[in-house]
């Protein structure tokens, strides 16, 4: 993966389908491990942490 510091989410199994985080500036970028070069999504802090807070909340609903 390129310079910046990704974190691998912990919810990745065995395989080839796993989440790259990395938090840079004001921004957060997202990719997957079988191609961590091809797209990645960028989104704001703001927009991060209410994806995470709405994924928690249904999360928790099930």
């Amino acid at each position: 993966m390129n310079q910046r510091s990704w974190q691998k989410s912990s919810y990745c199994g065995q395989g080839e389908s796993c989440l790259y985080v990395a938090a840079r500036n004001s921004a957060v970028s997202l990719t997957e491990s079988s191609d961590p070069t091809g797209a990645i999504l960028r989104i704001t802090l703001t927009a991060w942490a209410a994806l995470v807070r709405t994924l928690k909340e249904s999360h928790c609903q099930d």
